[in-house]
């Protein structure tokens, strides 16, 4: 069976205006050597007033002046890809600049239907994103790769093989569908070496583009894989600018631990818990369709330093206390627990939304409570409504945070919830809530979100990681 390795490539990866494409030619060539490759582009960088930004922040906030009846100007995105257009040789540049032209010109269209209508959203704001970002990055990547002698070709957004649900900005993979239009991306891979593909985007069956939630390249990455698992041996790639570590390295600076192998079950704990892995769903939609093949996190700049996550790891003899990480701009939910059915329900069938978890319940004037634990405050204040609408009684708090000591072995540790309270409790931080179970593999610390609580509960639960010992 063929070896193909997706690997997926992030606005950081690329760097601001394009800084760290040669390194990207340097993995796509060491790659393509014993596989076939799909690489995956999210949008990239820029430089504005001095700080680096996404465009495709840079694309929102475009959006968002549109809706108020301004005229938006792509000056600031054009001159980003100008600059990366430099990396493309002079047999290709005419013909790559053209491309250029064409992708942002449907932007433009699509901020003008935004001003007059008054609103940036649905399939405006879908077009407008995808053909000044990922549409249009991995585009770019074709032209630079042939100019470096690498067999390669970009994938249409007429033959897309990502079909999705009209749940047009939040949207969700059919892989069913999807399967049916495999064919035009198996094509490619026969005939080169390298394909590349944009993330984050999808397409309806009758033609609607559709945008995942931010972080959705990851989940393309993990679809493609599901696609061609069948057929070719997959490898998913996420290549970054570290492999995993015992906990962000903005936050904590002493005695981190390199992290070689996480469980799928781990994985997701953290990129749900805060932890800039990948995106939770990703390996979900992974879990949810039966497929078992390894994900590395690649050190691009140091591509020997890889952490490997699989369903079920070989080594698990390390500390068992893998990952402590944090979320910020949570919200708990109270509800009465007779209402709590129909609303999982809902947000499972209805809205296909996970990034919650239920915490122990409460029973107050003989009523049980169920307490839900939403990891985007964002998320709920826009859906707020929604949400109470299942139990008018029901409360929302925002502002809180969660601290999550991750490892699927932490059962067999000594006393290591109360342990990491009294730490949370000497660093003068009140704890909200505490929840530990066994088989959940996490425990979870919630507290207010305000100042450095965090961020300081993180570092004292960290400094302790390094005592703990098997039973």
């Amino acid at each position: 069976m063929t070896r193909l390795v997706v690997a997926k490539f992030g606005g950081s990866a690329i760097g601001a205006d394009g800084l760290s494409i040669p390194i990207i030619i340097q993995r796509i060539n060491s790659l393509k050597n014993d596989s076939k490759v799909i690489a995956v582009f999210s949008a990239p960088l820029t430089i504005q007033n001095g700080k680096t930004r996404s465009l495709t922040d840079i694309v929102l906030e475009l959006g968002g002046n549109a809706e108020k009846g301004n005229e938006s100007k792509l000056d600031e995105i054009r001159n980003a890809y100008e600059k990366i257009l430099e990396l493309v040789s002079s047999d290709y540049r005419e013909e790559c600049k053209k491309i250029i032209d064409v992708f942002l010109e449907k932007s433009k269209i699509a901020f003008e239907e935004a001003r007059q209508k008054g609103e940036f959203v649905d399939e405006v704001r879908s077009i407008a994103l995808a053909n000044s970002g990922e549409l249009l990055m991995s585009q770019l990547m074709n032209y630079i790769f042939k100019s470096q002698g690498i067999k390669s070709s970009a994938v249409d957004f007429e033959s897309w093989p990502i079909i999705t649900d009209k749940n047009i900005e939040s949207t969700n993979f059919l892989s069913s569908e999807s399967s049916e239009k495999l064919e035009p991306l198996e094509k490619l891979l026969n005939e080169n070496d390298v394909v590349t593909i944009g993330g984050f985007i999808g397409k309806t069956t009758d033609g609607i583009t559709t945008t995942y939630e931010r972080g959705g390249s990851d989940r393309t990455a993990a679809d493609l894989g599901i696609l061609l698992q069948k057929k070719y041996e997959v490898t998913i790639d996420f290549e970054k600018d570290s492999s995993v570590v015992s906990a962000d390295p903005k936050i904590v600076t002493n005695e981190l631990s390199d992290v070689e192998q996480l469980s799928y079950n781990e994985a997701r704990l953290a990129g749900m818990f805060g932890m800039k892995i990948l995106d939770p769903i990703a390996i979900k939609e992974i879990v949810e369709h039966g497929v078992d093949m390894p994900i590395i996190i690649t050190n691009m700049k140091n591509p020997s330093k890889i952490t490997t996550i699989k369903r079920n790891p070989d080594d698990k003899n390390g500390n068992p206390l893998k990952i402590v990480t944090g979320k910020k701009n949570c919200a708990i939910l109270r509800i009465e627990t007779e209402y709590v059915y129909k609303l999982l329900a809902s947000l499972k069938n209805e809205k296909r939304y996970s990034e919650f978890v239920i915490l122990s319940p409460f029973t107050k004037d003989g009523i049980e409570f169920t307490r839900i634990l939403f990891l985007d405050g964002d998320y709920v204040k826009r859906n707020e409504k929604y949400i109470l609408g299942f139990d008018s009684l029901a409360t929302i708090t925002y502002n809180r945070g969660v601290i999550t000591l991750i490892g699927d072995e932490m059962w067999r540790v000594q006393q290591i919830a109360s342990k990491s309270s009294s730490k949370v409790g000497e660093a003068g931080i009140n704890i909200l809530n505490m929840d530990a179970q066994e088989e959940t593999s996490r425990i979870i610390i919630v507290v207010e979100d305000s100042g450095d609580n965090i961020d300081q509960a993180i570092r004292a639960i960290h400094q302790e990681r390094s005592k703990i010992q098997f039973v």
